[in-house]
């Protein structure tokens, strides 16, 4: 193997899900929202260990790495539903492989 095999790029697949997926939570969040959109209160009930100031950050970061979509609905009171990105979506082979309960177990 040379050089160039061992390097790999953030255009990399793998250092991708590396990255994305590391931490205790990302994961977690990922994985409740690989099929279907969801409100905050709704992932903090799906995930009842993590905090409300926790799954913020990592929604926020999530949301900035442009992994999840963040809709805001202009109703009262404000209505915010949370769904994968099309980038997001390429990570739901690696997360179906994980079959959620090596996830949950984590906790």
């Amino acid at each position: 193997m040379n050089n160039e095999d061992q390097r790999c790029s953030f255009d990399c697949p793998m250092e991708v899900a590396l990255e994305v997926l590391g931490g205790k939570w990302k994961g977690l969040i990922l994985y409740q929202l690989r099929g279907d959109t969801r409100r905050f209160n709704e992932l903090k009930r799906l995930i009842p260990a993590i905090t409300q100031r926790m799954l913020t950050k990592q929604l926020r970061e999530l949301e900035a790495d442009r992994i999840v979509h963040r809709k805001i609905f202009q109703e009262i009171p404000p209505k915010v539903e949370y769904s994968l990105t099309r980038f997001g979506l390429t990570l739901t082979p690696i997360l179906d492989a994980c079959s959620g309960q090596v996830l949950l177990e984590r906790i």
